[in-house]
């Protein structure tokens, strides 16, 4: 009876499992599920004018086109760009967008940077110039002890000098009472003439 139920075991078995592999129905394809939502689609801004740093160093970048009026508030360095949004009244500024300050615009120098793809921008108002919180004052005690003091003297009185006494000469006459200069010279050239004369007829 074993030995039957053995036999049976390994010739019906394998069969039967064989018939049921090849007669089971395939398995059906299950589909993903789809999404309900709508897909949102990212959309680009063209690029407008636009200003790079042209400078050899970093500039600042202002609250107004203004380097004494306007705090800075920023920096770019050389070669960064920002967008251009419009120019000051003069030209001499121009106002780009900045994220991270205030109003998140701000001004650069314009000989600093170059403008492209041209120079047409709307012309935009200075804003306000900001409030000092502050209005410096003086220590007049700190001040005194860097400044000399002086104590006010009375100058001595002004006495004028005695008038200049200018002396005068007078004009003496030239002409000498007596004989004439021109005569006594006359005559002593003749003496002189006669002495030489007597000396050398001594000599012969």
């Amino acid at each position: 009876m074993r030995l039957l139920l053995r036999c049976f075991s390994l010739l019906v078995l394998p069969g039967a499992l064989t018939i049921l592999l090849f007669n089971a129905p395939p398995p059906g394809k299950v589909a993903a599920q789809q999404p309900t939502g709508s897909i949102p689609t990212v959309t680009s801004t063209p690029v407008g004018r636009y200003v790079t740093v042209t400078y050899t160093e970093q500039i600042n970048i202002r609250s107004g086109p203004s380097t004494y009026f306007y705090p800075a508030v920023g920096v770019l360095l050389v070669g960064e760009t920002a967008p251009a949004i419009g120019r000051s009244p003069g030209g001499e500024w121009i106002q780009i967008r900045y994220p991270g300050i205030p109003g998140d615009v701000g001004w650069v120098y314009a000989p600093y940077v170059s403008l492209s793809p041209g120079p047409n921008l709307p012309i935009v108002e200075p804003p306000p110039t900001p409030t000092p919180i502050t209005t410096p004052t003086i220590d007049p005690t700190l001040a005194a002890a860097f400044l000399p003091q002086y104590t006010p003297t009375r100058l001595p009185t002004f006495t004028p000098p005695p008038p200049l006494a200018v002396p005068t000469y007078e004009n003496p006459d030239t002409r000498a009472a007596g004989m004439p200069m021109g005569l006594v010279i006359t005559l002593l050239a003749l003496i002189g003439g006669l002495g030489s004369l007597i000396s050398f007829l001594r000599g012969r």
